[in-house]
């Protein structure tokens, strides 16, 4: 049955056909994974700089606080209004966005999906 099946194979010149395509195939997914590979590294690559930017400004923010406090206190004359105004300045944000959570998500909903069909074209 295979000698047959090549003989007709050969006969028809489809032997050459399926070795082209099967090397096609094989090529295509090659250069799939190639591609997977390099999508990957980029989006670490770009999770790791916003991490490190991430913590570094964190990092700022809460020195800057303390130092902001201190100064405070030393002109108030006081040893903790800086840390109330400080937190007073953390404090307000935080309660607008506690308050405007849904109108907040929504908006940055409508941003991403934008952005994403943006970047799909």
């Amino acid at each position: 049955m295979e000698g047959i099946k090549d003989t007709i194979f050969k006969f028809l010149r489809l032997d050459n056909l399926v070795d082209n395509l099967s090397g096609y195939l094989e090529t295509r997914l090659e250069l799939f994974k190639i591609e997977i590979r390099e999508d990957v590294s980029r989006v670490l690559a770009q999770a790791l700089m916003i991490a490190a930017i991430l913590l570094l400004s964190i990092l700022f923010l809460l020195f800057f606080s303390v130092g902001l406090a201190h100064f405070l206190n030393s002109y108030f004359e006081q040893p903790y209004v800086g840390y109330w105004i400080v937190a007073g300045i953390y404090g307000l944000p935080c309660l607008i966005f506690i308050v405007f959570r849904k109108k907040i998500g929504h908006a940055f909903e409508q941003y991403m999906a934008a952005l994403m069909k943006r970047k799909g074209k």
